[in-house]
């Protein structure tokens, strides 16, 4: 499965390279500073407060992938067209606060980590898994 920019979504931090890596986080703070600047004239952006992620950078670090998520998930949808709209304002701004030869193409997708999360925590905590992770009484017994 391949997402904007030719990145597969699946892919590991570990498989990209420290520079990768170093450009990624350097995009994540530059995006974060003009989010909390507020110069987007988006309507579907107009008071909603944005958390930055992630961002992966393809390996010819041309295009760059911005895991986001609005304050409380609410409008994502709303949210991921204004950035898309913004994308071409939000690469110019990156390309004057970030020293790079080509500011990297945007592309803007919704972070799911958080549902991940949720969602092992909802396992790890359901009767039959919470048994099981119980020291069994025999056990006790035996090492005391």
């Amino acid at each position: 499965m391949r997402t904007l920019g030719g990145m597969a979504k699946g892919k590991a931090r570990s498989d990209q390279s420290q520079r990768q890596l170093r450009v990624g986080e350097e995009l994540r703070h530059a995006l974060a500073r003009q989010f909390e600047r507020g110069h987007l004239r988006d309507p579907d952006l107009a008071g909603v407060a944005v958390t930055v992620t992630e961002v992966r950078v393809s390996p010819d670090l041309k295009h760059a992938t911005a895991f986001v998520m609005p304050l409380g998930g609410a409008k994502l949808a709303d949210v991921l067209a204004g950035l898309g709209r913004s994308a071409g304002y939000l690469r110019r701004e990156l390309a004057k606060e970030v020293q790079l030869r080509h500011a990297p193409e945007l592309h803007f997708s919704a972070d799911t980590s958080f549902d991940h999360a949720s969602r092992i925590n909802e396992l790890l905590h359901r009767p039959e898994v919470e048994r099981d992770l119980q020291p069994d009484e025999s056990t006790k017994r035996d090492g005391a």
